[in-house]
Order: C-alpha cells, then sequence, then structure tokens
C-alpha cells in the first residue's frame, strides 16, 4: 500500500498524496498512537489525519501527535447549520484507507452491530466499502477469548474490512496472552 514517490515514476508532477485516516480507540494499546504515527509519516506520499474516541484520549498525549486530530467536539463544533459540513462525511471522503487501530472491544461491539454513537463509529459507518478499512483488535485476553468477539471480528470481515491479527505478549495488566 506504499504510494510512489514522483522521482520513481519519472514525472515532474507530484503524485495525490496517499491519505490515511487512522481511527483510535480506548484500549491501552493506545498508548502507541504517537508512535504509529511516526511510523506512517516516515511513508513517502502518505498524509495521516486521527479520529479517536474520548476513552482513547486516556492513554496518549495529543501534543505528540503532529497530524490533525479530531474527536466528537470538532463534529459538533463544525456543524451549524444545513449548508455545513458534516465531518464524518468529510473525513470518509478525504481518507484512501482507514486503520483502526487500537480497536478496543467496546468499539467492535458497536460497529459489529451498526451502532454509530461517536465520530469515529460515525465515519465507519459511513466508510466507502469499495476503498480498504484494516482494524487492529486489541483488549485483554479474557475479552478476546470472549465467544462473541470471534462472532464480531467475522462480522466485521463480512463487510469487507480487513483484520490486522492480534499477537502473544505480556499485557499492560501483567497477564501473557492476545
Amino acid at each position: 500500500l506504499e504510494p510512489k514517490a514522483a522521482a520513481e515514476t519519472g514525472s515532474s508532477v507530484p503524485e495525490k498524496k496517499f491519505r490515511v485516516l487512522v481511527g483510535v480507540t480506548g484500549s491501552v494499546a493506545a498508548l502507541k498512537l504517537p508512535l504509529l504515527i511516526s511510523e506512517l509519516l516516515k511513508i513517502p506520499g502518505v498524509e495521516v489525519k486521527v479520529v479517536t474516541t474520548e476513552r482513547a484520549k486516556h492513554f496518549y498525549n495529543p501534543q505528540e501527535i503532529p497530524v490533525p486530530l479530531y474527536s466528537d467536539e470538532d463534529e459538533w463544533q463544525l456543524w451549524k447549520g444545513r449548508s455545513d459540513p458534516v465531518l464524518h462525511i468529510e473525513l470518509r471522503r478525504w481518507a484512501d484507507l482507514m486503520l483502526v487501530a487500537p480497536l478496543d472491544a467496546n468499539t467492535l461491539a458497536k460497529l459489529a452491530t451498526g451502532i454509530c454513537d461517536n465520530l469515529l463509529t460515525c465515519v465507519i459507518r459511513a466508510w466507502d466499502l469499495r476503498k480498504p478499512l484494516l482494524f487492529c483488535p486489541a483488549m485483554n485476553t479474557a475479552m478476546w477469548e470472549h465467544p462473541i468477539t470471534a462472532q464480531q471480528v467475522e462480522q466485521l470481515k463480512a463487510f469487507g474490512y480487513m483484520e490486522i491479527p492480534c499477537v502473544v505478549k505480556k499485557l499492560v495488566c501483567g497477564d501473557e496472552g492476545q
């Protein structure tokens, strides 16, 4: 998914930036958001914006995010009247790809059942299914192993979304697992 730089194509006309919209939810794995954004920005031609849930804000410092960062408050401040832009639709239109990392158990359940009660879930509910959407589940192993989680992950895959699987490691709570 790495875009080609203008120099590689031999063209003096710069190519369109490849736009990645990152969604971040309230998993402790949101601690890694600054690192994720830093790594994405190293890819030539990539432009990044972030949509965060309110609970995700607990795990990172917004000052460490060097790209536009949107949350529920922005959705409601932007729209004042009938002809004003609707942020979740504008973000959907802007992005070439969406990456939800981390995807916590709560938001996974919302997405699998169609609930859209915040900016992030509204963007995903309105997502253009012709564009890739990747999701990275991140939750405690006990939550991951609950039978409903597998059903919800399968539902997202049925929508055409692509799972980036969990890894086995020592969790913040001290447990070892996925």
